[in-house]
This record gives C-alpha cells, structure tokens and sequence, in this order.
C-alpha cells in the first residue's frame, strides 16, 4: 500500500468515525502501526485531525438540527438527542472530553452545535480527547511489536 493511500485511507476512515455515520478507525490505525513502514507521529496526526474534522460536521450541523431533526433521514434518534443533551446539560462542556466514547460521543458533538458551544472551547476538549484516544490505540497497537 502506498503511503499517500494508507493516510489517506486513515484520514477518510476518522472522518467517518466522528460523524453520525456508522464507522471505525481504531482498527485501521492500530493496523497500520503494526504493519510499520509509517511514521507512527504522522499516522496519530492524521486519524486526529480527520476524526476532528468528522466531530466539526456534528458540531455544524448541530447548528442548524432544529430544522433537520424532524426529518426520516436524520441519523440520530429523537431519544439519543435527548439522553446527548441531559448529559451536556448536567457536565457542560468537559463532557466533550468523552466525543471519543462510542454511542454517545457523536451526538455529543451535535449536541455541543445545538447549544451553541463556541467552536474554541469545542475544537481544544474534542482535539485533545481524539489525540489521547488515538495515542492509547497506536501505544496498545506498539505492544503486539
């Protein structure tokens, strides 16, 4: 595989991650780590800045979800917006450090759109919980060496 494919690749797959898509990057990154041959600093900043860029398309469209929520394609349900915004509302915005979670991660990220949360405060907690989380992965990936 090439490298502009492998990061590209890794880029894309963030990037699907961290929206409300249905999508995974963990495996391809810790796969990528293993197979060697990358720069293990390059491959963290790419699936970061794409799951990054993948949370800023929630947070975007959370922005503008009143006028969309309502309708059938709306991949988020009625009771995971509602479940995403009691727990913004009750830990503010250091529950973004948790955008990384599964299940409840994305909506946050929404959720944070929805009720206006400056794209300052949401781009630092969101950066540094993608960072952290990719760093673990690619530290876990470094063991199976």
């Amino acid at each position: 595989m090439t490298s502009l494919a492998a990061y590209g690749g890794l880029f894309v797959a963030a990037f699907a991650a961290a929206t409300l898509l249905p999508a995974q990057s963990e495996a391809l990154l810790a796969g990528l780590v293993v197979n060697g041959g990358y720069s293990l600093a390059l491959l963290i900043a790419v699936a970061t800045l794409g799951n990054v860029l993948g949370s800023l398309v929630n947070w975007l469209l959370g922005r503008q979800v009143e006028r969309f929520k309502d309708r059938r394609w709306f991949p988020a349900s009625p009771g995971a917006l509602a479940r995403a915004e009691a727990w913004y509302h009750r830990y503010g915005r250091w529950s973004l450090l948790l955008s990384w979670v599964p299940v409840i991660g994305d909506p946050l990220t929404l959720i944070a759109g929805m009720l206006k949360e400056p794209l300052w405060s949401f781009l630092g907690l969101v950066g540094a919980a993608k960072l952290l989380r990719y760093l673990a992965v690619a530290a876990a990936a470094q063991s199976f060496i």
